[in-house]
This record gives C-alpha cells, structure tokens and sequence, in this order.
C-alpha cells in the first residue's frame, strides 16, 4: 500500500489565489458582460513588458545556443559565474555589503526558495511568522509537517504568530519566548508596511542572543524610495551570523514568467545539530542545489544579468516609477472613497480596512460584484488579515485609474 504525506490534509482549503481564481471565474461565467469590464488587483503580476536590455539579451543568448561553439547544456546549479558576481557586486559590495559571489544562490523563485530552505532545517524548530503573513510561510511548513492543525480561525497549532496592526504600523513587537526561525518580509507583502533600521537592528541582536536565523524574503526592496529604510538585511551589522535573505527579479525586471531570483546565505550562518554542534548551513544548501535542482537556464541568466547593465537599470527604475505611480493613484482614490488605506509608498501593495461589518471576503464579493474590479481579501493572509484586503498597483495606468474611480463610486 502507498501512503500519502497525511500533513497536506491539514491544509484549509485552496491556497487563497486558486480560490480567488474559482470565484472569479464563477462571476464571469454568470456576469459576461460585467466580464468584460474585469480588472485584476488581486495577484501581485506585473503587466508591462520586460525592459528592451533583457529582449536584446535574451535574442543574444538564444542565438548563442543556435551555434555548438557557443551553445550551453546543463549550468552550475548555483547559477553561473557571471550573474552571481554581478549581483554580489551591484546589491551588496557597491553598498559596502560583505557578500562574496559564491554566497549567492540563482533559483527560478524566491516563493520556491522561501519553500525550500526547510529542507535543510529542522522538525525541532519553533517557527514564528507575521500575521498577517504571505501564506507560502504557513502553507510549507504545515506541507513539512512542522505544525499541527488549525483552529477555526485558520492559525496552526505549534506556530508563534507575531500580529501585525495599525498600532505598531504592521512590524511586530519582539517575541519575548524564544524561537528558531522567524520570517520576516519588508517592503511586506501584504501590508505594503516597510520595517526601519532600527527595527530591524532589535531583530539581528534578538537573533543573536537567541542562536534564530532570520528568513527575510526583500522581494520588493526595488520599491523602497525611503533612503532611510534598508534594502538588504545585511545593511544591518551582525545579520550575516544570523539571516538568510531571498530576492527576486519578478517585481523590479518584470521576471513573474520569466523566472530568475536568488538567495544569500553566508557562510558564516550556523545552525545547531541535534547533538548541539554547530555547522555552516552554506554548504547544505549548496548540496540541496546541486542534488534537487538543475539550474535555471543560460538564456534567463543572461536576461538577468541585462538588469544590470547602466540601459537595464534605468529600464527597472522605470518600471518602479510606474507601478509606484500606479500605487499613488490607487491610494487616493480609496482615500477620496473614504476607506482607511496603509501602505502603497515603499511598496506596490495597499492595504485596505473594510468598512465597519464587513468581512474581507464580503468585501471581495462587493468590489467584485459592483466596481467588477478584483481585490485579496485580508482574511487569506492570516486572523489579522480580517477586516482588510490588498489592492496590487500592477496593472497600467489607465486600469489604476479607473479602478480609483469605480472605488470612489461604490456604496457601503
């Protein structure tokens, strides 16, 4: 008889944008007209093209591999020399961050890697997570098996949720038990809420005292304009004994289906065996990469070594301006409709309170409905989501537009 991993049934539901998809779906199935006027807010997609430095790029390679002289099979899993060193040098050694070209990991996703870093991470670990919190945290650890199951509220049993609210402006207060892990993501997803140094500084020395590791997902630092808010964790001293941090080139280079991130992890990160020594986790994700994972693709690589490049950094810088600019719109149009409204400065995300008696998903169903316009509903990011939903800045200027006008039309 074969057995199934019994800890995928603990799982509430659809993973919340598959369920999202169905209930779209749905309306547009029983509304074709409404249909047509749809606009998506909900998925964090980017709409604009991929800058002209990455097509011209991806021409070149893909020319090199029409030639046996200059053709690429299998590359290092570790992604290759070339865009390592440029991503060590230009995200970290240009910003005086100590972090060598061989500390750095390409991967197809920072969500895959946010995945399967547990891998190389014990069942022991005591986890601890934002609320509300990008559901790819809770979901692989309930898949591994770390947590037990949820109560009627959808949180885990064996999770420590750190709340995230107006009142501490959506960066939680310093666990006082101890824990292992803890995820932090900033600019967050999805409060849009960025985290300042010295937060982040009260986080490293808890990390420190407590022998944590830091898992901090800055898949949208791209979007921070604030120069006193950090792009990379290591900005803080003593993050590289105590964190490991995950990027991508999805929201700055437009990479969501191109698929090209990477992930730091020092070598001077240690963890604890179960007979209490300590040892280097570089080289066990090294050998994770190199056993699951046969690298991305020579063609992408060199498209993601594009954004680099002084024409590449200013297409990207670009495209930031628009999506921020999008976010603008956005944010005062849901202002103007009188609803309270966070985030959408340093980030692509706003983060929306409902009206008072209205549920998150009450509230997808009535923009949906009425505005035929797409949003999250904050309930599916975790308990403190309740009472909010996220409205994505990716889409055109013209959408922005009109959805700021079709919020400021609706009713409560």
């Amino acid at each position: 008889m074969a057995y199934l991993n019994d800890h995928y049934l603990k799982l509430k539901s659809g993973y919340l944008f598959p369920e999202i998809a169905r209930r779209v779906k749905v309306f547009c199935d029983q509304n074709p007209v409404a249909a047509k006027r749809l606009i998506r807010c909900g998925i964090g997609d980017v709409t604009e093209p991929l800058p002209p430095a990455v097509i011209t790029a991806l021409h070149k390679a893909v020319d090199e591999m029409s030639k046996r002289e200059t053709f690429h099979g299998y590359g290092p899993e570790q992604g290759y020399e070339f865009l390592r060193r440029a991503i060590a040098q230009n995200d970290y050694r240009d910003r005086g961050l100590d972090i060598a070209d061989d500390e750095i990991f390409v991967s197809d996703g920072s969500k895959c890697d946010c995945a399967n870093i547990l891998d190389i991470l014990g069942h022991q670990n005591k986890i601890a997570l934002l609320d509300p919190v990008y559901p790819v945290y809770v979901d692989t650890n309930v898949m591994a098996g770390h947590t037990g199951p949820a109560d009627e509220s959808g949180s885990y049993k064996e999770l420590v949720y750190l709340p995230c609210t107006p009142a501490n402006d959506f960066v939680p207060e310093i666990p006082k038990d101890k824990v292992d892990l803890v995820y932090l993501c900033y600019p967050n997803n999805p409060t849009g809420a960025t985290a300042r140094r010295e937060q982040l500084a009260a986080w490293i020395d808890y990390a420190l005292k407590n022998k944590t590791i830091l898992l901090y997902d800055a898949a949208y630092e791209a979007y921070i304009s604030d120069p006193q808010i950090p792009h990379s964790i290591y900005e803080i001293p003593g993050a590289r004994e105590c964190a490991i941090e995950f990027r991508s080139f999805s929201k700055n280079g437009g990479f969501t289906g191109t698929r090209c991130a990477f992930t730091v992890v020092p070598k001077t990160l240690l963890a604890s065996t179960s007979d209490g020594r300590f040892t280097s986790l570089h080289p066990l994700w090294l050998r994770r990469s190199t056993t699951k994972f046969n690298a991305v693709s020579y063609i992408v690589q060199r498209a993601a070594e594009a954004l680099y490049t002084p024409e590449g950094e200013a297409q990207v810088k670009a495209l930031i301006e628009h999506y921020l600019g999008n976010a603008k719109v956005l944010r005062e149009g849901a202002q103007a409709a009188g609803l309270n409204t966070f985030g959408g400065v340093n980030a692509p995300y706003l983060w929306v309170q409902t009206p008072e008696g209205v549920t998150s998903w009450q509230a997808f169903d009535r923009i949906l409905r009425d505005a035929n316009v797409v949003i999250t509903p904050g309930s599916g990011f975790g308990s403190k989501g309740e009472g909010f939903f996220r409205i994505s800045a990716f889409n055109s200027r013209a959408n922005a537009v009109e959805v700021a006008r079709r919020l400021q039309a609706l009713k409560w």
